[in-house]
């Protein structure tokens, strides 16, 4: 199995990326990337899955029929996603779903295999809260957007981590597969990155998967660049880091099995010191590069 799918790797038909659960090898997490031309437009049938339409550069308009009924939402988007926090809107399973780009735009599509079928929705960028979590060189920011007692799914857990330029995120190293009732569930996981360039430079950065003992043994070293993906069936996850001046963004998509749908990691023992010494460093003070309309950072 190959964990690391650079750019063009994953695409199929009409994505960018287009990871479904037979092709990851796994029961649940999905993610497709939708390039769209100005006018553009493309129809998708969410089939068992709920998915979270994100915009990552442009705004869409998204129309949802579920067969009873027709919802429409209008997502203004943003110009990338170094710029500002993005609304989004929710696709329930079992349901038809238009995206119209007038403007043209990349879309991603974050997706759960599910049982219960809720409705369809909208998120507004100003409800998305904006966590600035670990502090000096660990500083990054967090969008969670899609996170559990965030926004409401029955499996999918989603969300953006930005990192600046030089900092390492994902750190400690920590992992999710192996189910442990209140201290660790079991998620499959996707990373899909992007970087800020610099005067016409691209960015890159790195990614590490090592094994935990369980599952596939996962094991990931890889330089990842504009549209890359790393799959993440189990294993310690992390550091994913920024090369000095470019700052990196992933997008973080979760599900798994577990009747609860819940975030819960286990730091890797080796080095989870390392949170006990951000108390006394200060947050990198690049961050955040931008916090929801209306709210502020926590």
């Amino acid at each position: 199995m190959t964990y690391h799918l650079p750019a063009g790797k994953a695409a199929a038909g009409p994505y960018a990326v287009d990871i479904t659960p037979e092709r990851a090898g796994w029961g649940h997490s999905a993610l497709r990337v939708l390039d769209l031309p100005p006018g553009g437009t493309h129809t998708f049938d969410s089939g068992d899955s709920e998915w979270i339409v994100l915009p990552l550069a442009g705004g869409c308009a998204v129309a949802v029929d579920d067969g009873s009924g027709r919802e429409a939402f209008e997502l203004a988007g943003r110009p990338d996603v170094f710029s500002g926090v993005s609304d989004f809107a929710y696709v329930p399973r079992d349901a038809r779903t238009t995206v119209t780009s007038p403007g043209g735009g990349r879309f991603a599509l974050t997706g759960a295999r599910c049982e219960r079928r809720l409705p369809a929705r909208y998120g507004p960028a100003s409800a998305v809260p904006v966590e600035l979590r670990g502090t000096g060189s660990c500083s990054r920011q967090v969008n969670n957007f899609g996170a559990a007692g965030v926004f409401d799914c029955d499996r999918l857990i989603a969300v953006e981590v930005i990192t600046p330029g030089g900092n390492w995120s994902s750190f400690p190293p920590h992992k999710h597969d192996e189910h442990r009732p209140g201290e660790e569930s079991v998620l499959e996981e996707i990373y899909y990155f992007e970087f800020a360039g610099h005067e016409g430079i691209p960015g890159l950065g790195y990614q590490r998967v090592s094994p935990s003992g369980r599952g596939r043994g996962t094991d990931v070293l890889a330089e990842v660049r504009d549209g890359d993906v790393v799959l993440i069936p189990d294993g310690w996850h992390g550091p994913s880091m920024a090369v000095p001046g470019h700052h990196m963004y992933y997008l973080n998509v979760m599900a798994g099995p577990g009747a609860e749908r819940a975030w819960l990691i286990c730091d890797h023992p080796d080095h989870a010191w390392i949170r006990d010494t951000w108390p006394g460093q200060p947050v990198d003070p690049r961050l955040p590069l931008y916090t929801a309309p209306g709210r502020s950072p926590r």
